[in-house]
């Protein structure tokens, strides 16, 4: 059985989609499609930057988006197999809905340039920060979390990547000042990350009532195959439920950790990494080794397919 799985923020590169749409029509039409949904050339950004404009958060989730729906697009016409599973790390489930025909392109990335833009303004800039923790249990990374943080100097596991890495997130000086107390339980490192904004945390509040009439004016319906969400790990067939599990995504942890534990129980042996970067590759060579990933964001990786 196969899974397909879709990256999320942080995987964006300039020049990211631009052999696939030059080797691969079906691509060049859906970065035209992103295009003409948003009103702006998001391709273009994707080809030329600059960098510092692809990774403001509006710009950066369409981007990914579009390039893994492209990947999506062209292993489709390439007559590939559908999933028996799909599951994509936070902005990257809005990718794996769009495989699973639960939700439409266009729709989605108009709704996740919207989502950018509100993560962006829910915390003023610089008041935020996230960093990852390696080297320390997340569960014993969200214990010490949640022993420090305070309403004024807030600070929560955010994402559990893997078995090694757990990145936490909040008040910047909150996350700043529980760097030295990591290291004192026994983290080998805690890395300050360059994002715009402290995600997956309670900060990022006001975004989820932003977020939910965009949501809820999209038609959503059953996916194809089982989405394993964020937020529960769990997989999902019910389109009814989709709009609340994704509200529930700007606030809470993504567990990843435990959705890829999910898809081994599904009898997922193979995945395709579908998008730019090769970073879940690695994260789920550490989760679960006995899944086998291809990471397939390129026109030579593509094409290299048997």
């Amino acid at each position: 059985m196969r899974a397909w799985i879709f990256p999320g923020q942080g995987a964006q590169v300039v020049g990211m989609a631009q052999d696939l749409a030059k080797d691969f029509p079906i691509a060049r039409e859906t970065l035209e499609e992103a295009d003409d949904a948003l009103g702006f050339s998001v391709s273009q950004l994707m080809a030329e930057g600059p960098a510092e404009a692809l990774m403001r958060t509006a710009n950066t989730q369409p981007a990914i988006l579009s390039h893994s729906v492209a990947v999506v697009r062209v292993l489709q016409s390439m007559g590939s197999p559908a999933p028996d599973a799909v599951a994509g790390h936070s902005l990257g489930e809005y990718a794996a809905l769009v495989a699973a025909d639960a939700i439409d392109f266009r729709a989605a990335v108009q709704a996740v340039h919207r989502r950018g833009a509100f993560m962006q303004s829910a915390v003023p800039e610089g008041l935020g920060a996230m960093a990852a923790v390696i080297g320390l249990p997340g569960d014993q990374v969200a214990a010490i979390c949640a022993e420090n943080s305070r309403p004024e100097a807030l600070v929560e596991a955010a994402n559990f990547n893997d078995t090694k890495q757990t990145v936490i997130a909040g008040h910047r000086a909150a996350v700043e000042a529980l760097g030295p107390v990591l290291k004192a339980a026994g983290a080998r490192r805690v890395l300050s990350l360059p994002v715009s904004a402290p995600f997956h945390c309670a900060l990022m509040a006001p975004v989820a009532s932003q977020l939910r009439p965009v949501l809820e004016s999209m038609e959503m319906r059953d996916p194809h195959c089982p989405v394993v969400a964020n937020v529960t790990a769990s997989p999902n067939q019910d389109g009814s439920k989709i709009v609340d599990l994704l509200i529930s995504q700007v606030t809470g942890s993504v567990r990843w950790v435990e959705s890829v534990q999910t898809l081994a129980q599904l009898g997922i042996k193979e995945a395709y990494e579908l998008g730019p970067g090769r970073a879940l590759a690695g994260m789920i060579k550490r989760i679960e080794p006995d899944i086998s990933v291809t990471s397939l964001g390129t026109s030579e990786a593509l094409k290299g397919l048997s």
